[in-house]
């Protein structure tokens, strides 16, 4: 196979306990294996979002959550988690949300994200993709630095380096920025896949949408 003839620049702006943005990396990745032959590829980098920055330390169960912010019912929720559990299926996520599952503040996993794209950038995905199963399918707490730095040792990062930054406080700051940057921008909601600067594919797409969207954008730039 030829080399790639165009390389987009993604921004991924995301959170990790967000579930449709499980589904809309599942669908980018799967996208961009299927463009491979057409010399297209991409160079990702995920940005910061938080869902719930004023969250508490202890967080809150899902179900609570889900009805205090956008006034679903008990019902409505096991739902919506039913849908999402087959879409990230689909994928190939396995999304093991119940009704027992937490929301978790997340700004020291954005801070271990940042860590990861400064330090060894090719495997920020990896941390990525180890947040999301921590937090989706093991229920793990997400504020907890024992569960953060796991996430990073199975990324390849050096977990005693993560612990460090995480007890430092260090990359909050650069994280804040661009949290704000990206609200300055006009994202409001995630996640939002923002190529070469420009386009913006909203929402946890199927791979079909991506697909046809980077194609076009590749056509372009």
């Amino acid at each position: 196979m030829n080399a790639p003839l165009k390389t987009l620049k993604i921004d991924f702006v995301s959170d990790v306990v967000c579930p449709w943005c499980v589904v809309g990396l599942g669908g980018l990745d799967t996208a961009l294996d299927a463009l491979k032959d057409e010399g297209i590829a991409a160079d990702i980098a995920f940005q910061p979002f938080e869902l719930n920055p004023q969250i508490a330390p202890e967080g809150e169960n899902i179900v609570e959550h889900i009805g205090r912010k956008y006034g679903a019912s008990p019902e409505q929720s096991a739902a919506n988690r039913a849908m999402i559990r087959e879409r990230a299926g689909e994928v190939g996520f396995d999304m093991r949300m119940t009704d027992d599952s937490r929301i978790w503040n997340t700004f020291d996993a954005h801070r271990l994200l940042h860590w990861a794209h400064e330090t060894a950038p090719e495997k920020q995905k990896a941390l990525k993709q180890a947040l999301f199963t921590a937090h989706f399918t093991e229920n793990r707490n997400l504020t907890d630095a024992g569960v953060l730095t796991t996430a990073a040792e199975k990324a390849g990062l050096d977990r005693a380096e993560a612990g460090e930054v995480l007890t430092s406080g260090r990359y909050a700051q650069a994280v804040r920025q661009a949290e704000d940057l990206w609200r300055a921008r006009g994202i409001t909601s995630v996640p939002a896949v923002v190529v070469e600067g420009k386009y913006l594919i909203s929402g946890g797409q199927p791979a079909s949408v991506f697909e046809e969207a980077l194609r076009k954008i590749a056509s372009e730039v």
